[in-house]
């Protein structure tokens, strides 16, 4: 790491001189802005082109793509930042400009502004200061859970419509992932700011940790509501009145999860940890009453039912890594509350 001496100009301002070889890679010039941010942890974060930050351009050759390849490929260029993607082809078949606009739909951003018979031009229109990786992560928390209570809901009244409703929002617990996962990673590359009022660097890591665990409890809610769809599970009201005992378990552990992330409180973090030993002997217990004696019901019936179980445990389970990283992220907080 290089060094500089810090002088003084004008009597109440100091300057240091930049590294000529970073500045000429970068493009500064006598004459050009640069952003300047203090960070929490004291560091300062200069970066070039503050007045106009140029567009990152991609080109992708997508003659040989299709299908999920194609998905891939396109989302794995729209997470590494840039703005621009430009998808070309001697001739773009039909079946791929449908899976490109589909993508667009399930992402945040990305729009198709041209195209033509041998390509199509994608612009990422969202700007990183209009969503902020805090704000996202709160969202995806109280879109998961409400799923989860309304999944439940669903298999109590083998409401059909309501399962269907749990699993399209789904899309946008994924569409928020994928955003915070394109900016955690912009941050770390150093092509994005981090903005000092919300987080620092170490708190952004913890959140986009906590993302995952959210993604997959929204993902254990699309399954249990996937059941209803495809069993119609009648389900007693003794053993109903079980299942929803664990899932408000489950639910109220997810929500002090996030509560104990956001308030740097691991006392209450290892609330939602211990709950995790709690839940794993009422599902057993509840397997061993309830389960390991359903021969009464019809087979999709039992599926659905050991599949719901299993889905609610697992949740408990994410909530639960949550509640490390909550602990983990509390260590340097000056209101942590233990």
């Amino acid at each position: 790491m290089e060094t500089r001496k810090v002088q003084q100009t004008g009597g109440s301002t100091y300057i240091i001189s930049l590294p000529k070889q970073w500045a000429e890679k970068v493009g500064i010039a006598p004459g050009v802005r640069v952003g300047v941010q203090p960070q929490p942890n004291g560091k300062l974060l200069i970066s070039p082109a503050a007045d106009s930050k140029p567009l990152r351009r991609k080109s992708i050759d997508i003659t040989n793509l299709s299908g999920d390849a194609l998905e891939r490929a396109f989302i794995a260029t729209y997470l590494a930042g840039y703005d621009i993607i430009e998808l070309t082809s001697p001739k773009i078949m039909a079946d791929q400009k449908k899976i490109l606009r589909t993508v667009c739909h399930k992402l945040i951003g990305p729009e198709i502004i041209e195209e033509s018979s041998t390509f199509v031009l994608v612009q990422d229109l969202l700007s990183p200061n209009e969503l902020s990786i805090k704000k996202a992560v709160q969202r995806m928390g109280l879109i998961a859970n409400s799923m989860f209570n309304d999944c439940i809901l669903a298999v109590a009244n083998c409401d059909e419509d309501l399962a269907s409703d749990v699993m399209e929002r789904d899309d946008e617990v994924d569409r928020l992932y994928m955003v915070i996962s394109k900016q955690f990673k912009a941050i770390v590359c150093g092509t994005g700011f981090v903005d000092m009022t919300e987080s620092s660097i170490e708190e952004y890591h913890d959140l986009r940790m906590t993302a995952s665990p959210i993604e997959r409890i929204a993902d254990h809610a699309h399954r249990i509501a996937h059941m209803v769809q495809l069993f119609h599970p009648q389900i007693d009201e003794k053993r109903m009145a079980e299942i929803r005992k664990l899932s408000d378990l489950a639910s109220d552990t997810f929500k002090k999860s996030i509560e104990s992330l956001y308030t740097f409180n691991p006392k209450l973090a290892n609330q939602v940890i211990e709950n995790q030993d709690v839940m794993d002997t009422m599902i057993n217990n509840f397997n061993r009453d309830y389960f390991d004696k359903m021969t009464d019901m019809p087979f999709g019936t039992l599926i659905a039912i050991r599949t719901i179980i299993d889905s609610i445990g697992r949740i408990a389970d994410y909530a639960a890594n949550i509640g490390e990283i909550a602990i983990d992220a509390s260590i340097d907080s000056p209101n942590a509350k233990w």
